[in-house]
């Protein structure tokens, strides 16, 4: 997985999830501690998830740190007053204004199948 997916989105819950597998690599490598290579194997496994899991948790407690002290220091009416209906309108056709037109849709299957037999 991409450093950048890994952070982004919920990295309390990617953290859960990688000490989770981490965990059930734990105890698979104690599961099979009679083969020497499948249990090396098996502990570096844990080991790895397990501490990216870790480092997860500590960026998400980091990113909500940084978040609340962010917030705090910002005042109330400059809150009140970005996300107001009327500032939302203003940003959505500012941002029209510079891209200067609407984002063409996604082309679909067909279209994408006729343009590539058409460019042969």
């Amino acid at each position: 997985m991409a450093i950048k997916g890994l952070l982004s989105g919920n990295p309390s819950r990617n953290a859960k999830l990688y000490i989770g597998i981490g965990l059930i690599s734990l105890v698979k490598a104690v599961a099979v501690r009679n083969d020497r290579n499948r249990f090396r194997r098996e502990l570096t496994d844990a080991a790895m998830f397990i501490g990216v899991g870790l480092a997860l948790r500590q960026y998400s407690t980091l990113k909500a740190e940084k978040r609340r002290e962010i917030e705090s220091q910002v005042p109330d009416w400059a809150i009140d007053l970005a996300t107001s209906e009327q500032a939302q309108r203003g940003v959505r056709s500012l941002a029209k204004q510079r891209l200067g037109r609407q984002p063409e849709p996604e082309p679909s299957l067909k279209d994408r199948a006729q343009r590539m037999l058409s460019s042969r």
